[in-house]
């Protein structure tokens, strides 16, 4: 399968270091969370990643209404992506999500619907399918 859009970015330094895009655009500081004993300030990879599961969930979820001829206004859909990292009882260590999504003025129902349709379409739900633990919890916001 040929790829339609290749994402090229440099990571140095590991978690105390920086990444960088190929374009410039996306050009940050890592830094390892204070609770984990860093320094914090600056971003992380599971901030990162929740970020960007998140934003490709959402537009996964508008794809899916729109192919079932429902129109949701952009601001009516909030995706929030929680990474967490945890210790493995071997000593490595494993990611889980959560996503919390909310969707204004629609029943849960159509909802559970949409979000089904969506982790179908969504590549982050597709790359880590069967690997990562997801949990994904729906409410229906008021307008």
């Amino acid at each position: 399968m040929e790829a339609i859009y290749t994402a090229r970015v440099t990571a140095s330094g590991g978690r105390h270091g920086m990444i960088k895009s190929d374009d410039g655009i996306l050009d940050l500081a890592l830094a390892m969370p204070a609770s984990l004993g860093g320094k914090g300030g600056a971003t992380n990879p599971e901030q990162l990643f929740a970020g960007g599961y998140a934003a490709c969930f959402e537009n996964a979820l508008f794809r899916a209404a729109r192919e079932s001829r429902r129109h949701i206004p952009d601001g009516d859909i909030t995706v929030v992506g929680e990474v967490g990292l945890s210790k493995t009882p071997s000593d490595t260590f494993a990611l889980s999500v959560t996503l919390h999504i909310t969707v204004v003025g629609v029943e849960i129902d159509v909802i559970n619907e949409l979000v089904e349709r969506a982790d179908a379409i969504c590549p982050y739900s597709n790359a880590i399918r069967g690997n990562v633990p997801v949990t994904k919890i729906t409410q229906s916001g008021k307008p």
